[in-house]
C-alpha cells in the first residue's frame, strides 16, 4: 500500500524482534521494510534513497548500541524518528537516549495499544513521551537546576576560597592550611565562615561533600 508508513526495527534478540514486526506489519498503514540486530549492521542496511520514518531502536546491543546509533541518524539523517524501546526504565537510559536525538521511549512490556500511538504520535507531533517518560524528564531537569543553583554557587567562589575547599579535603588541619596558604589562621577561620555561610553547611565533611559532588577534588 502506498499510503503505508516506513518503519525498521533494530533489536538483537532475533525472537523478540521478529514477534514484534510480525505485530506491526498487522497495523494499519504501517509497514516494516528494514530489521537488524545492532546499529552497525542498521548502518549497513540502510538505502539513502529509501529510508524509514521510523526506527524502533533497542538500547544494550553488541558492536553498535542503541545510544551511538541513535548519535549516528541525529548527525546523518535527522529527519528519522528514533522511539528506543527497551526493558530499562532508568532515568539515567531514558535521558541518555533524549540527549542523543531520540524523539520517543517505550519500555518493552507496553501493549501494542501504546506502540501504535507512539508512532501517530511521533508522525503528528513529533515526539512521544508517556506518564513513565515524562516523569522521569522532570526530574532530571530538576536535577540540571539544583546543579545550576551549585554551579551559580561555584562562581561566586573566590581563588583563595577554593583553595581553601580543596585543602579541606586532605587530612590536613586548619593550622597546616593556613602554613601552606600563608594566611593567618584567623583568615583561614574567615574563609570557613564564608563557605559555611556560601555552600550552605555547617561542617568540614559538608564542605568536602561539595567539593566531591562538584568534581573540585576526585576521590
Amino acid at each position: 500500500m502506498p499510503d503505508q508508513h516506513q518503519i525498521a526495527v533494530i533489536d538483537d534478540h532475533t525472537l523478540f524482534r521478529k514477534g514484534l514486526i510480525a505485530l506491526i506489519n498487522v497495523f494499519p498503514q504501517y509497514e516494516v521494510m528494514l530489521e537488524a540486530c545492532n546499529g552497525k549492521d542498521f548502518i549497513d542496511k540502510l538505502d539513502p534513497n529509501h529510508l524509514p520514518e521510523i526506527v524502533l531502536m533497542d538500547i544494550s546491543m553488541p558492536e553498535m548500541d542503541g545510544y551511538a546509533t541513535c548519535e549516528w541518524l541525529k548527525n546523518n539523517y535527522p529527519e528519522i524518528k528514533v522511539l528506543a524501546l527497551s526493558t530499562m526504565d532508568a532515568e539515567t537510559a531514558i535521558i541518555k537516549m533524549i540527549r542523543s536525538g531520540a524523539k520517543g521511549y517505550i519500555v518493552k512490556d507496553a501493549d501494542l495499544a501504546e506502540l501504535k500511538l507512539a508512532f501517530s504520535e511521533l508522525l503528528t507531533v513529533g515526539f512521544f513521551y508517556n506518564e513513565l517518560v515524562s516523569r522521569k524528564v522532570i526530574h532530571s531537569i530538576n536535577r540540571i537546576v539544583d546543579e545550576n543553583d551549585q554551579i551559580n554557587t561555584l562562581q561566586k567562589l573566590s581563588e583563595n576560597e577554593l583553595t581553601f575547599l580543596r585543602l579541606s579535603c586532605s587530612e590536613k588541619t586548619y593550622q597546616e592550611i593556613a602554613a601552606e596558604m600563608f594566611k593567618s589562621e584567623k583568615t583561614i577561620d574567615g574563609y570557613r565562615a564564608e563557605l559555611f555561610k556560601k555552600l550552605n553547611v555547617t561542617s568540614r565533611v559538608g564542605m568536602v561533600m561539595f567539593a566531591i559532588k562538584n568534581g573540585i577534588v576526585q576521590l
